[in-house]
């Protein structure tokens, strides 16, 4: 037995707006994820986590360590940034 139509649109329009509303926000470059983390660094902001941070160098085309301390990391992609032009 099929589900009445109306119910069918009705379930697309839920999940529609599902995605619409908890989409992840998308960063068109590497260098604006970088810009995004020092800004926030900038206003106070801590972070979290290392692996992410770590990535974000790693898309700059820093090698960076695992074990390498994350204040040295962001110094770093400070450093990337300004001879980007930031």
């Amino acid at each position: 037995m099929d589900a009445p139509k109306y119910t069918v649109n009705l379930l697309n329009l839920i999940i529609s707006l599902f995605k619409f509303f908890f989409k992840k926000k998308e960063h068109s470059t590497d260098l604006e994820r970088a810009r995004d983390l020092v800004d926030a660094i900038d206003r106070g902001g801590i972070p979290l986590n290392a692996v992410r941070v770590n990535a974000i160098a790693r898309s700059l085309g820093l090698e960076v360590s695992n074990s390498a301390p994350m204040p040295q990391t962001i110094e770093r992609i400070r450093a990337a940034l300004q001879r980007a032009g930031r």
